[in-house]
């Protein structure tokens, strides 16, 4: 039986499975250490003590996100020697560099000062404590962008010479890998989404007490913070995207194309986008379609009247690019087919913008029904808990585009995902721990959820201050 499993497609699966789940506490940490930080920007000016409790209450929340996801971030690292070793053998030079960089410097700026954040309330001053938890922040937006720079690299590959004698690619411009204008927009719309799934937590939180009538004054106040907050995040990563989109279009034009399933190529009002699309699973073959005219040339070109090329003849112009030389190993697929798998890429790329837009649209909703002091009805708050995990999804279902998009590509133009694999590794050696990976990550899943759910319904903490009026912080250090 294990003789029939295709390890390529099972290391696919591994890599996937555990990156996505990785990516579940990332965002989390990286919107939720900028929106504490702002908290307690805020309390340190204002002294008011109901931004105390939310530091603390959204600190515990942050913390116990932030073990997980150092925790689960680990394998990733284990995954490209033992599944993708021809990969890091032949591209090694470039996509370590900046992964060292966030190791060495992003990763201990976060080290570093979450330790003092924790344990630095009661031993220093109010703002040199507050610049500790700025620095984690910061550390946070860096480890993303080191991060986003490495995988900037297989979207759009630059920086490099091929040495023909070692047969791999070598570093040759460290500035142009880490300023790739992939990364550059990348990063922006990375940490505007995370900022809308952190926000979205926070509401969620909030509007849990509320529905009890529980620590009305602080949680009203984090209502309407985290409604802001999401709102603000919706807006950067509609500009960023966009931006993103046009750089995409330039770099992979064939993701472009599987993005909206365009088969022959358009321009102006042909270029349109489909909103919802009936049809083969290929999309070769539409049934019904809700189209909006000219909106897929803005998204790929910023103009009206730009054209999009067509998956048919992109298909043409890359096999005779990458498959017409007898030194076209790593570049042409064994079935000579350069396509994405359409269906993922159309309804990945929709989801992602959809579950994005309803959480700002609630956002929008909440921020003007609860303009007034006013009881609400239960479903009002439901509602606005059971939207926290939408810009969660939209994140997955983003990357699940961005990866697959760049199919069959592991670095694109320069090496397929085929060529990537582990040569010596059998299938079902990745099935075992592929099924080992699922079963340990799914308990840890439940171990998290509960302890942010606990964490969340806790509410905040009673502030307790001496006789000269000064807060004491030793009890909150001690929860940690």
């Amino acid at each position: 039986m294990f003789e029939m499993l295709d390890a390529v497609t099972l290391a696919r699966w591994q890599f996937g499975l555990t990156t996505l789940y990785h990516f579940i506490f990332v965002p989390l940490t990286i919107g939720l250490s900028f929106l504490i930080a702002i908290m307690q920007t805020i309390w340190v000016r204002t002294g008011k003590d109901k931004w105390l409790q939310m530091v603390r209450l959204f600190g515990k929340i942050f913390l116990v996100n932030f073990a997980m996801g150092v925790v689960t971030g680990i394998v990733q690292e284990f995954q490209f020697g033992m599944n993708w070793s021809n990969y890091s053998r032949f591209n090694g030079d470039i996509f370590g560099a900046p992964l060292a960089m966030e190791g060495l410097i992003a990763f201990f700026l976060e080290a570093t000062f979450i330790g003092v954040w924790i344990f630095g309330w009661d031993k220093l001053p109010k703002k040199i404590h507050l610049i500790s938890i700025w620095c984690l922040s910061m550390g946070t937006w860096f480890s993303a962008y080191f991060i986003l720079a490495a995988n900037a690299f297989m979207q759009n590959p630059v920086g490099f010479t091929i040495n023909e004698e070692r047969g791999r690619a070598e570093l040759d411009n460290f500035i142009d890998v880490v300023l790739n204008p992939v990364a550059l927009l990348q990063f922006p719309h990375t940490v505007f989404a995370s900022i809308m799934f952190a926000a979205t937590v926070i509401v969620a939180t909030a509007a849990w007490h509320l529905k009890r009538n529980q620590h009305t004054e602080m949680m009203r106040s984090s209502l309407k913070f985290g409604l802001w907050a999401n709102i603000i995040g919706f807006l950067g990563v509609g500009f960023s995207g966009h931006e993103l989109g046009i750089v995409m279009t330039e770099t992979q034009p064939m993701k472009m194309a599987a993005a909206e399933a365009i088969y022959e190529s358009a321009s102006g009002a042909d270029a349109s986008f489909s909103i919802f699309s009936l049809g083969t699973p290929d999309g070769m073959h539409e049934v019904f379609s809700l189209r909006i005219p000219y909106l897929l040339s803005f998204l790929a070109n910023g103009t009206f009247d730009g054209s999009v090329e067509g998956i048919n003849d992109l298909q043409t112009e890359f096999a005779a690019h990458y498959c017409g030389s007898p030194d076209s190993l790593l570049t042409c697929p064994a079935d000579g087919q350069f396509t994405p798998i359409i269906w993922v890429t159309y309804w990945a790329f929709r989801w992602m913008i959809g579950l994005g837009l309803f959480a700002a649209m609630v956002s929008a909703v909440g921020l003007w029904i609860t303009r007034k002091d006013r009881k609400l009805p239960n479903w009002v708050w439901n509602v606005a808990i059971w939207t926290a995990p939408m810009p969660m999804l939209a994140s997955l279902v983003g990357w699940v585009f961005t990866e697959m998009g760049r199919q069959p590509w592991i670095v694109f133009g320069v090496m397929t995902t085929e060529q990537g694999v582990s040569p010596g590794v059998p299938a079902w050696a990745v099935l075992v721990s592929l099924i080992a990976f699922t079963v340990v990550y799914g308990a840890l899943a439940v171990v998290e959820f509960k302890l942010l759910v606990k964490a969340a319904q806790a509410g905040p903490e009673e502030i307790n201050k001496n006789d000269d009026g000064e807060v004491e912080h030793s009890s909150f250090a001690t929860v940690y």
